[in-house]
């Protein structure tokens, strides 16, 4: 802020107090609280997921967790966050510096800020690429992206929903078909033709019965 804005506060503290302030934002400190917001206390983990991340947690400066390897959903939202990463990361940066703002800047977090200029920071290397939430709402291939990017990761984004969704909705219809006729032909890529396929079966059932 400029010294002649009405604004402008001069900051009175010696350089050991400023220190000391800036201490109490990063490692081996207590969290703290200030009305509704509060930040976590750091961790020995926090260390070890800067400088030694698992494979889950490469990527978790982008906000992204995932909890299991060998899940459906990990393998189906990977490709979005290698790309992701490669549009968020300079070409210069360690990613370890990367996770290092966004534990001391972030606290870990997409929505709490640790220090103000380490935030900042963070946000203005990742050019404020981040990966909000992922979820599945009606049904289990019901997938739900939430990402800020570029429009390119945008649609990406869209087409792994989408993807996700007819594929899921296909192998569903698929085993009612089959319940029905275990010998009926299936021609997988159409969900439209599946659901007739499934109509045309129970009418028939129906029909018998």
């Amino acid at each position: 802020m400029s010294k002649n804005s009405k604004f402008y506060v001069k900051d009175t503290r010696t350089f050991s107090e400023k220190a000391k302030s800036f201490g109490q934002s990063l490692l081996f400190w207590k969290g703290r609280k200030k009305g509704m917001i509060h930040t976590r206390d750091l961790e020995w983990d926090d260390l070890r997921y800067i400088f030694f991340p698992s494979k889950l947690e490469r990527y978790g400066y982008l906000g992204i967790t995932f909890y299991k390897e060998d899940s459906e959903y990990y393998k189906a939202i990977y490709p979005l966050v290698l790309a992701m990463d490669y549009e968020a990361k300079p070409y210069w940066c360690p990613r370890w510096f990367l996770r290092f703002l966004h534990v001391f800047g972030n606290d870990k977090s997409i929505v709490r800020v640790r220090n103000h200029r380490l935030s900042n920071l963070h946000r203005k290397l990742t050019k404020g690429i981040i990966f909000w939430d992922w979820k599945t709402k009606w049904s289990n291939y019901d997938l739900r992206i939430s990402i800020s990017a570029p429009k390119h990761l945008q649609n990406l984004a869209d087409d792994i929903e989408h993807g996700y969704y007819s594929r899921g909705r296909q192998e569903e219809l698929v085993e009612q078909i089959l319940k029905l006729d275990p010998n009926a032909s299936i021609i997988w890529g159409s969900i439209e033709r599946l659901e007739k396929q499934l109509e045309k079966l129970e009418n028939e059932q129906t029909k018998s019965n």
